[in-house]
């Protein structure tokens, strides 16, 4: 993922701009807003530079006896979430096109890129509800609300599968067939991709799917917690480790569905991610509770840069950990994001000149006390 780094002769402009908005967090957020717009003219070399590598506040440079842009650089540091446009890898595009619907009738929709969804199986949930979004600068109270999705989860059934051969045909759509109907059971997923490629919208997109559970996402905006609400969840017909994990059909499918999704409501491609990266436990403050997804995802065939590049918010915001079961699941090394988050977690703790154990434990306890605000809330105050 790209930084944008903005001229060097904009940044006294910048400078004294940001100085005079007194509300740290606003502060911020123009900041943000103007690391993300691209420079006039750049050197070859800076369209190299990741985020991670070299801090966006090096290109403002703090006037010595200013308070206002001492706490704006801390809270910058803190700021250790993806940029609100990652750069699209070669053949990615940055944006997806308009796509509409084209034809509705009680047992289907018809959309302009070609993807058609089953209705036979829709069923109604809760409604989503309002979701909080939290500051990475730290604190337990939301820095705003949201009611909209912004993302989208990817998981895989688990389910019994059949060889994914002509003469198994008929087993695979009676397992087909009762994996949707136990989903809609369950309220479990919004959309379910089948193994011959069908897309089935299982439960309405105006309502939760209890599809995530304990559950921690950040983007350029703030950090989610338990994401139910927040983001919609789909499910391959499919099982971790097996030899035909998903067809072709199914991630031709995935993508006409994530292309509608994200050109209906706005989704980010960085909010588009695996179950793995954003399943935690809070008992044991581990990631990885769920490890579908943990490793293999298709994110190039899907139409989205690899997000397995990303820091996880739960490590670097709240200070869960990993083990060696974790890292078999997914594939046995690191993914990018999770040297990147460890990096960031040692690097705030060495500005902090604390221990890194010490640090941890400090996010730790925020996340605990933001978990017990949710449930307090949820129960009504009781």
């Amino acid at each position: 993922m790209l930084a944008q780094i903005p001229n060097l002769e904009r940044a006294p402009r910048i400078d004294r701009r940001a100085r005079r908005i007194q509300d740290p967090v606003d502060r911020l957020r123009y900041l943000r807003r103007e690391m993300a717009r691209p420079p006039r003219r750049r050197p070859d070399f800076l369209r190299h530079l990741s985020l991670l590598a070299i801090p966006v506040m090096l290109a403002i440079a703090p006037r010595p006896n200013s308070a206002g842009n001492a706490e704006t650089i801390a809270l910058e540091r803190r700021l250790l979430v993806p940029a609100a446009t990652p750069a699209a890898a070669p053949g990615i595009p940055a944006a997806v096109p308009r796509i509409w619907r084209v034809e509705h009738s009680r047992t289907t929709d018809v959309y302009s890129n070609g993807l058609r969804v089953e209705l036979g199986f829709l069923v109604s949930n809760r409604p989503r509800a309002r979701f909080h979004v939290y500051s990475p600068a730290g604190g337990t109270e939301p820095v705003k609300n949201g009611s909209e999705p912004v993302g989208i989860v990817f998981h895989t059934t688990e389910s019994h599968l059949a060889p994914f051969q002509e003469e198994e045909n008929r087993r695979l759509k009676q397992l087909g067939r009762n994996l949707v109907e136990g989903v809609r059971q369950e309220r479990a997923y919004h959309y379910v991709i089948d193994r011959f490629g069908r897309v089935f919208n299982v439960v309405n997109e105006s309502d939760a799917a209890n599809h995530a559970g304990t559950s921690v996402w950040a983007d350029s905006d703030g950090v989610y917690v338990n994401l139910n609400d927040s983001f919609f969840g789909v499910s391959f017909e499919g099982q971790t480790g097996a030899t035909d994990e998903v067809t072709p059909a199914q991630i031709a499918s995935a993508k006409v569905l994530t292309e509608m999704l994200r050109s209906r409501f706005g989704i980010r491609a960085e909010n588009c991610v695996t179950h793995a990266q954003v399943s935690v436990n809070q008992y044991n403050m581990r990631i990885g509770a769920h490890t579908d997804w943990a490793a293999a995802f298709p994110f190039r065939a899907v139409g989205l840069p690899d997000n397995y590049s990303l820091p996880p918010a739960s490590i670097y915001a709240f200070g869960f950990e990993y083990d060696s079961v974790f890292l078999r699941a997914a594939g046995g090394a690191r993914w990018k994001g999770l040297e990147a988050a460890g990096q960031l977690i040692e690097r705030e703790a060495q500005a902090q000149k604390i221990p890194v154990e010490q640090y941890r434990a400090s996010l730790r306890q925020r996340y605990k006390e933001i978990v017990a605000a949710l449930k307090k809330e949820n129960s009504g105050g009781i």
